[in-house]
Order: C-alpha cells, then structure tokens, then sequence
C-alpha cells in the first residue's frame, strides 16, 4: 500500500509559521496554515505606501546582528538590507545632547558580567554590584534598554540572556530591509502556495482535540480540520485562551509562565516636511532620540530623507497608557515632540500629513509584542519545545539563540520546529 502523507496544520501565518510550512511542504508533507487575521504576518504589520510615501512599518521593522536565517532568505528573494547609521541624541529635559556611548564604568560592567555564573534578574543584579550614586547613570541606561529595547520587566528579565544579547560587547548591528519585512512575507507566503500549501485567512482556531494518532483542530467558524500533527505558533497569551489537549496543556502551565512576554507602543507621524533638521542642523544625521517623555523613543529613517518619525514605548510601563486608542496615543507622540523640540505643539501638529498608532496589547492576535528571557526560560523553552505528542509549539518565544523576541527568532524556530518533524 502506498504510504499516506502527513498532513499537518499550522496556527498562525506569521514568520514562524510560513517558515515551518514551507520547510515541511518542500519536503512533501501536506501543509494547512489557519491564520485568524484577514492577512499572513502576524506582528509583522505593513503600512500602505501611499499614506507613509515608503514601505512603513507598524510592527517589526528592523533586522538586529547576524540573523542568518533572515539573511539567507533576503537572498533567496532577491531583497537588500541597508545597515542603520547615524548619530543617537538624547533630550534631559532641557537641552537636546548628541549620546556619547562611552561609559565610565563600562569596563567594570563587562568585567562583572564575564564573571557571573548564576542568573539573577537584571534589578537584583544592578543592586548587588552597582549600587551607589557614582552608577545612577548606568543603572538608568541599563534598566531604560532592558524595558523600551527588550519590552521587559528587569525585575524579572534574565541578566544571562541580556549578556548574550546585547550587554556583552555592545550593540549589534541593525539594518533594514528596502521593501519592509512585508516584502519578506510576500516572498515567503508565495513560496508556501507554490510548494502546495494551503493558507485559510479569517479562520480562528478555538480547540485542538486529539484521538488516538490524530489531531482535530476547530475553528470559530465551525470549521474543523482533521490532521496528524499541529504546530501552534500563536503568541503565549493566545495559548492560554485556547482548548488544548491534556499533554499540551500541561506543558503550557509548566513552562508558559516562566517565559516573559512584553508590550510595544508603535506611533508613525509622518510630516509635510522634515521640520526638526530644519530647525536643528546638527539632527540632519540622527537615527534615534531618547528622551523622559511619555512616548520615550522616537528614531527617522536616515539616511532617506522622508519626514517620518517613529515613536516607541515599550516594557511594563506601556500599561499607562492601556485607555488610550490609537488617536489618544498620536496626541501623546504629538506632545511628547512638541516638549522635547520645545514648540508649540498646534505647530507640530500642524505639519501632520497621515498618523497610525498601534498598541500591540490591544491587538486580539497578539496581546503585546513580544517574548524576553528570565532566569527561567531556558528550562521552559526545553519543556515546550519537546516534539512528544500531537500538539508542537514554535515562535520566537521558544527560540534559545541570541536576540529572543525577533524575526529571525520566529523564522529560526519555525525552521527548527519543520526540522524535528522530518527527523522523525
């Protein structure tokens, strides 16, 4: 008798999903992605050309260090990345400061992280070895990347992880892509189709249910897709609201916990002219801005000259502004501008030609942004990512290489994930 092929379905069209269908479909197992959105990308959200004037980007948008996987397939489909240069500045609250990324006590920094062998969390680190006045500054710097970079909590973010993904040896390189991570998506959604997978949008997944060797997986609709095997790659929370099997379920409430997961606040204000080179000759080359304002962080798309600027708040603190909607949040990206260029803020305004804002907790298919390390996670992301039984689960959160909570996470642990089921 000839041997029947393996259908799998996969829950979620974002990165790791198309990655871990394609990988699988190639290799001729029968591929079904259900994707609750009208559109394949998860947190990879695309913005319309004609209302930003380039490929503008509400979700993710740059590639950080090596990211090979993300790279391999750039080449794959003939897309170029361009590294991010320019100058950092910084406003204190009265006067706007080119950064110097030079700190005293980075050598001691370096020296104490080289050393540490148990894993604490980024806080409690910070209060064992660089308490006092002299080390205020850094303490901030620290904490101030830990939440706006890795959207985490540095009561519980893991200083282990941290060192391997940014602290030790500085920052890595970041670069983005000419046509957006939504070129990447398109490339890679094209790619499952023509390899024969099939990608139902608008489906919802409610429940997966398991009998004996095979898998049901149900859909809001009343749709129901029988299978052999599930991979899950939906972010944590959607997990918790999902009808698992019992084995699943277990390895959830095991493991989930212990994997932290952040929120970002995205704000694109794109302007009739790029009025703050204008006023400041020094900014014609800043990438990024740091201030105290209620949206902290704001960068340009140097060197292109659009008169783009991107807010962002990320981290624990976000909840703050949890009532506000997306025109709440372009007023506060608006007066947070007009504070730290110290105009008027109808002038600011006034210059406005298209907005968006997006609060990635108030997103019904994502609830935030994405996953961060604690001293807990590597233990988890062993208990989750174990391929017994029915019910498989991959993303970013699960992804144990540098730079958790990136694209190149998702793409690497979807690929891992299709590599586990075609050992067998």
């Amino acid at each position: 008798m000839p041997e029947t092929t393996e259908h799998i379905v996969i829950v979620g069209a974002g990165a790791a999903g198309l990655m871990a269908a394609r990988e699988l479909a190639r290799a001729g197992r029968k591929v079904t992605v259900l994707e609750a959105r009208e559109r394949c990308g998860g947190r990879i959200l695309p913005l319309p050309v004609s209302e930003f004037g380039y490929p503008a980007a509400g979700g993710a948008e740059f590639v950080h260090g090596e990211a090979p996987v993300t790279r391999g397939l750039l080449r794959e489909a003939g897309l170029s990345l361009h590294e991010i240069a320019g100058e950092q500045w910084s406003f204190d609250g009265t006067a706007l400061l080119r950064e110097e990324r030079d700190d005293p006590h980075e050598a001691k920094l370096q020296a104490v992280l080289k050393d540490l062998k148990d894993d604490l969390s980024v806080a409690e680190f910070l209060r064992r070895h660089f308490a006092g006045d002299d080390y205020a500054p850094m303490r901030q710097s620290i904490e101030r990347m830990v939440e706006g970079y890795d959207a985490a909590d540095p009561e519980r973010a893991s200083t282990l992880a941290l060192r391997e993904e940014w602290m030790d040896g500085g920052h890595a390189p970041q670069a983005r892509i000419d046509g957006g991570y939504g070129a990447l998506i398109d490339f890679l959604a094209a790619d499952c189709r023509k390899s024969g997978v099939t990608i139902h949008l608008g489906a919802v997944v409610s429940a997966i249910e398991e009998d004996g060797d095979t898998a049901a997986v149900r859909c809001g609709g009343g749709d129901v897709h029988a299978c052999d095997r599930v991979i899950l790659t939906v972010p944590l929370p959607l997990l918790r609201e999902m009808a698992l099997p019992a084995s699943a379920r277990e390895k959830l409430a095991a493991a989930a916990d212990d994997i932290g997961f952040g929120n970002v606040i995205k704000i694109l204000l794109r302007f009739a002219r790029p009025w703050w080179r204008e006023r400041h000759e020094d900014l014609a080359a800043m990438t990024f801005l740091l201030s105290d304002r209620t949206i902290p962080v704001w960068w340009t798309q140097y060197p292109s000259g659009q008169a783009v600027l991107t807010g962002w708040f990320g981290g624990p603190r976000t909840a703050e502004l949890e009532s506000l909607g997306p025109q709440g949040l372009i007023a506060a990206g608006l007066d947070s501008l007009a504070a730290i260029f110290k105009l008027p803020r109808e002038d600011v305004a006034r210059e406005l030609v298209a907005a968006t804002a997006t609060n990635w907790a108030h997103d019904p298919f994502a609830r935030g942004a994405y996953s961060w390390a604690t001293p807990r996670t590597r233990a988890a992301q062993a208990v989750l990512a174990r391929a017994d039984g029915l019910v498989l689960f991959s993303g970013e959160a699960l992804y144990r290489g540098r730079d958790m909570g990136t694209v190149e996470a998702a793409l690497a642990s979807g690929q891992e994930t299709a590599e586990m089921i075609l050992r067998g």
